[in-house]
């Protein structure tokens, strides 16, 4: 792993972090209200793709995109252990990145916005996330890394600036507005989250973080991007020829 690969991993996972917070930052006061909250889904959906055009533009390595190497596997270009190292680099990287701006929000205090609303919110999202089943985060997951692989799999075949910032956008704000989940912004979601309940959610701990949502969260991010979009159109490609 060179120093650059590192550097954009965890720049990468700061630039999703950014997009957690701006888009509950958008969204807090709709996504408190039961009868707004579909409202407020769409409101951070609007927000949310722009953590995606900073990775894209600026060549960040995501590793919920990393999922495409799957293409570069079939073809044999790269071995399966250099695909699953990368992956584990950029995931490491990604959430170094992610805890970043996690301290840097809590400690800026930001949470205390809007009376403290942000702050409820920013732990209602926490919990939620982390008492979903095994299985549910699993699926939504599959549903989430589909969209957000077939938003890179479309920017890269443009060429021009506008293109790319469409490809993003529209996919992007799609999952964030479906409330599927992503392993990377998760890192953000709970961990904050877990900081501004400071002990006194029971559920909110970094066990249930990592056990009840992150890890099938991630394994639901790989087969979704691996499977439906990498194999998928490695071999659709194929049976063009």
């Amino acid at each position: 792993m060179t120093l650059r690969f590192f550097i954009l991993s965890v720049l990468a996972g700061a630039y999703i972090a950014f997009a957690s917070q701006g888009s509950t930052m958008a969204a807090h006061n709709l996504l408190a209200n039961p009868d707004t909250f579909g409202l407020g889904r769409f409101v951070a959906g609007l927000v949310f793709p722009i953590g995606l055009m900073f990775v894209v533009i600026t060549d960040g390595e995501l590793f919920t995109g990393k999922m495409l190497l799957g293409d570069q596997l079939f073809k044999k270009s790269i071995r399966l252990i250099d695909m699953l190292r990368d992956w584990i680099y950029v995931y490491v990287g990604n959430f170094i990145g992610s805890l970043l701006i996690v301290f840097l929000i809590y400690y800026s205090n930001q949470l205390n916005f809007s009376n403290g609303m942000l702050k409820e919110v920013t732990i209602m999202i926490a919990v939620n996330k982390v008492s979903l089943t095994f299985l549910s985060a699993f699926c939504l997951g599959i549903l989430c890394n589909w969209i957000v692989c077939l938003a890179v799999y479309m920017s890269r075949k443009t060429q021009d600036m506008t293109g790319k910032l469409l490809c993003c956008f529209f996919p992007i704000c799609l999952f964030i507005t479906s409330g599927f989940e992503h392993s990377v912004a998760n890192m953000y979601y709970i961990p904050i989250g877990i900081l501004a309940a400071n002990g006194m959610m029971p559920e909110l701990t970094w066990s249930a973080f990592f056990i009840n949502n992150l890890l099938p969260v991630t394994l639901g991010n790989i087969a979704g991007g691996f499977v439906f979009v990498a194999m998928a159109y490695h071999y659709s490609e194929k049976q063009r020829y």
